[in-house]
């Protein structure tokens, strides 16, 4: 069997994407997470050059181009965190793995090892990723954010989720995402830049993640797939706007 080419890829939030690579038994699986916040827009970037999903979510009433998850590792992850009293939307203290839920992940793995560079997107992964970097050693990450204001709104939009709310999830997965930044950097997007920068940025992670240039005129990401900024901008927490300028600073 040949072994797929090593590559990495982030994680994220609710503002941030990010999409997580892991390396297990020679090969690599990488992730994407993070609510409302380009997450299925940098995934779909990286696998117009080359990326393997697996089957996934090509349509979606919220996402023109779909929001590219593979449903069985959503449900595996919705999983995880109902054994551990959470939600997406109500972050658990604690991601604690079963015998069975790791198992279901070297399972899910397993079906793609023939894959070249494999991946997978699903905002719930932040989350959880004390448990994939256990499971797979070495996990490398890029990361994509999105201001607090656009994901409010966006939310607001999809799940009826007030501002308040909002904010205070923007705020949990977004602490998650810099705190990993911090602990070992990697590749960190905005998604608030403008379509040109914004795919600059993607082609800089495309070479990193040793995947295929993008030759197309026509790329994955255009202005149209962003929704929601945010409208008339209300003030935010001190501590919301500390955390946003401080991600903006790592950034690409």
């Amino acid at each position: 069997m040949q072994t797929p080419r090593r590559y990495a890829p982030m994680g994220g939030s609710f503002a941030p994407v990010r999409v997580a690579a892991f390396k297990w038994n020679g090969w690599q699986a990488s992730a994407v997470y993070a609510h409302r916040s380009g997450t299925s827009c940098l995934t779909g970037s990286l696998q117009e050059a080359g990326l393997e999903l697996g089957e996934h979510h090509t349509w979606n009433p919220y996402n023109r181009k779909g929001n590219r998850e593979n449903q069985d590792f959503v449900d595996l992850h919705d999983a995880i965190l109902a054994a551990n009293g959470g939600a997406w939307d109500n972050p658990p203290a604690t991601s604690e793995w079963s015998d069975d839920h790791r198992e279901r992940a070297r399972a899910l793995l397993a079906e793609y090892a023939g894959a070249e560079a494999l991946g997978f997107k699903d905002p719930r992964c932040l989350l959880l990723l004390a448990g994939w970097r256990a499971l797979v050693p070495g996990l490398e990450r890029v990361g994509i954010f999105r201001h607090p204001d656009a994901v409010a709104a966006s939310l607001a939009n999809r799940s009826q989720i007030p501002r308040e709310q909002a904010l205070s999830l923007w705020y949990a997965y977004n602490r998650l995402l810099f705190r990993e930044y911090r602990r070992q950097p990697f590749p960190l997007l905005c998604f608030d830049d403008g379509e040109e920068s914004f795919n600059r940025k993607v082609d800089e992670v495309i070479g990193r993640l040793q995947l295929r240039p993008v030759a197309s005129p026509t790329r994955f990401y255009d202005n149209t797939l962003k929704t929601h900024d945010g409208g008339t901008p209300l003030r935010l927490p001190w501590k919301i706007r500390y955390l946003y300028r401080r991600l903006r600073w790592a950034s690409l």
